[in-house]
């Protein structure tokens, strides 16, 4: 028996987060049962005694993810709230690479998705955005949350000093045939404090504010539609 040797035993929870660990570092393409019972120290049928199948596995794995996401706070503006919970999610998503593409296509979402969607969706609806522009809200940011986490996640290591260097290689082409890369790269990217995820903020402030003002005016999501 397992913890007659000493391990710890096994439990879904361990199946769970072990497989959220190794999708960390091998990412989705590196995932298999296989892999996954190495790491805990098991059998691949064990696992399946406290986990029925692959996808149910996902389904939890995704649920912790969403677990660490921050909720919108009940007690600040609708705003202020949205976007905390749009911070949380991209420096979640910065620590899962791998989970983007599977947030929002599970079949059987667990708790935790489930009581995350509708968090956001009251917070929205608290602040005062009707249900259709409420839909357009939740699907346009996180749209732009997870597009922005895998462009981030594709980078050199995510990280500035390398998009400098980088940056710095090319500079010689870009001067002659690629002017407006050029200018970019010079007066913006290889700037000291340069961080490409310092646009997250941004973009997301511009989209908050763009709903915020739809709410102000009493214009409807599907006003001007054709």
């Amino acid at each position: 028996m397992a913890e007659r040797r000493g391990r710890p035993q096994l439990t879904k929870e361990r199946v769970l987060t072990g497989a959220v660990a190794l999708a960390d570092d091998r990412g989705m393409d590196g995932f298999t049962i296989r892999r996954l019972a190495a790491a805990l120290d098991t059998k691949p049928m064990t696992i399946y005694y406290h986990v029925p199948n692959k996808e149910a596995i996902i389904d939890g794995m995704v649920d912790i993810v969403f677990n660490e996401i921050e909720l919108p706070p009940p007690d600040l503006d609708w705003k202020d709230a949205i976007r905390i919970r749009y911070l949380s999610a991209r420096q979640t998503l910065n620590r899962h690479p791998w989970a983007p593409p599977l947030m929002e296509s599970r079949h059987s979402p667990g708790p935790g998705t489930l009581r995350h969607h509708d968090a956001v969706l009251g917070c929205f609806r608290r602040g005062g955005l009707s249900i259709e522009l409420t839909a357009h809200a939740y699907a346009i940011l996180d749209s732009y949350l997870y597009g922005f986490a895998m462009e981030e996640a594709m980078l050199p290591s995510g990280q500035s000093g390398e998009l400098t260097d980088m940056a710095e290689e090319m500079l010689g082409a870009f001067r002659e045939h690629y002017p407006h890369l050029y200018e970019l790269t010079t007066q913006h990217v290889l700037r000291d404090g340069y961080s490409f995820g310092n646009s997250f903020e941004f973009g997301l402030d511009l989209i908050i504010e763009s709903l915020n003002q739809r709410v102000q005016t009493g214009t409807t999501a599907d006003m001007g539609a054709r």
